[in-house]
């Protein structure tokens, strides 16, 4: 087995960092599990959540009150490959506290009605989440599609079951070269507890079936030596799976996994070969991070970009030039953050060799502070080496 000595970390090439949206009046975060697009017209397109908030008082800006169903979520439009992002396309996509039957009152729960949706579109543009709240024994996942880049979306459909006890999207969905589309979701059991990344499927985009489990029940991922050990207290909860297909038709998943929310999280990949109907753990790509988001370069090279919640707080990425199996050292993108509650991110490459990340943030020098600085959307460009 190959063994190679870690680097230190090290600033990132070319940084140009950006607000694209704040106010001081809102908590604003989550991309990662909102999107981030280059549509049809040349046009990307980001979505996040917004919700109203004073920065009065540390309970204001409590992660666990604000994570699930407060607020809405919102598109941002740039026209100049992702530099700036006018206040004026904002536009709402739906509320955060909408109800499975308030969805169910909306009609069937396929697309049937509709018709088929073209999946190879990039102005298709794919939603998941879930009712009442995300990784819940009750949970539902919704989703939710755009056939014109986003400007208007059809209603809210549920997803069947197919026989889980619960079911959470987590963001947008992945085209296979032949068409499939397919989306990273995740199950959970034993009271809220244990999660399980999963892949769902659809080759019209009017009805969506389960197609595999990213993991081995029971599986640990990187936390443990021994593959084939036990699954220990259900304490390493996995969820928030991302889906890119390489260049080579390889299918790769970034997992999180996590002990405690706030620091003790990482990103471990997953490879399929087969099209994502069956998985093996390939790597894991940080000490501390996630969710991780994916790209692939056109140079080849495969860039995991993550939120870093231990000090110093920020935002950082990897890279990995044998298609996720090893990974580069950490390159620092950012490390100025005011507290731990920061990260989400979305990555594309919007030029060679250059990507645009997203991702939600508060910064020490901000002048309102409450426990870390005003949660808003910041871009960062970067060169990777």
């Amino acid at each position: 087995m190959k063994t190679y000595r870690q680097p230190m970390p090290r600033p990132a090439k070319d940084c140009d960092h950006g607000i694209v949206y704040r106010n001081d009046n809102e908590f604003s975060g989550w991309p990662f599990y909102c999107g981030l697009w280059r549509i049809a017209n040349g046009d990307i397109v980001a979505g996040f959540k917004r919700i109203a908030n004073t920065y009065g008082e540390p309970e204001a800006v409590s992660h666990e009150k604000l994570t699930f169903r407060r607020g809405d979520l919102y598109l941002i439009r740039s026209s100049d490959n992702g530099r700036t992002w006018p206040q004026e396309t904002l536009s709402h996509v739906h509320r955060l506290d909408i109800t499975a039957e308030e969805i169910l009152a909306q009609g069937p729960r396929s697309y049937e009605p509709e018709g088929p949706l073209d999946l190879t579109s990039p102005d298709t543009l794919i939603m998941t989440g879930a009712v009442p709240a995300f990784l819940k024994p009750d949970s539902q996942a919704w989703l939710r599609a755009s056939t014109d880049g986003g400007r208007t979306w059809r209603r809210h459909i549920l997803l069947p079951n197919c026989g889980l006890p619960s079911l959470s999207g987590n963001g947008s969905s992945m085209v296979r070269s032949d068409g499939m589309n397919l989306i990273g979701l995740a199950m959970t059991t034993d009271g809220g507890w244990v999660n399980r990344p999963l892949v769902y499927g659809s080759r019209d985009g009017v009805e969506w079936r389960f197609l595999s489990f990213i993991t081995p029940k029971g599986d640990e991922g990187s936390a443990v030596s021994d593959r084939a050990g036990p699954f220990i207290f259900g304490a390493i909860r996995q969820f928030y799976p991302r889906l890119i297909e390489l260049h080579d038709g390889t299918i790769l998943a970034s997992v999180r996994f996590q002990r405690e929310a706030r620091d003790v999280i990482w990103t471990d990949i997953y490879r399929s070969r087969d099209g994502g109907l069956t998985w093996h753990f390939l790597s894991r790509v940080t000490d501390w991070g996630a969710p991780g988001d994916l790209v692939q370069m056109q140079d080849g090279r495969v860039v995991c970009v993550y939120g870093y919640r231990v000090r110093p707080w920020g935002i950082r990425a990897r890279v990995s030039e044998d298609g996720g199996e090893t990974w580069g050292g950490e390159l620092i993108l950012r490390d100025d953050g005011g507290s731990w509650d920061l990260g989400y991110p979305r990555v594309i490459e919007v030029e060679p060799g250059r990507l645009l990340c997203i991702y939600y943030m508060n910064t020490a020098d901000d002048p309102i502070q409450m426990n870390g600085g005003v949660r808003h959307i910041a871009r960062t460009f970067f060169t990777p080496d």
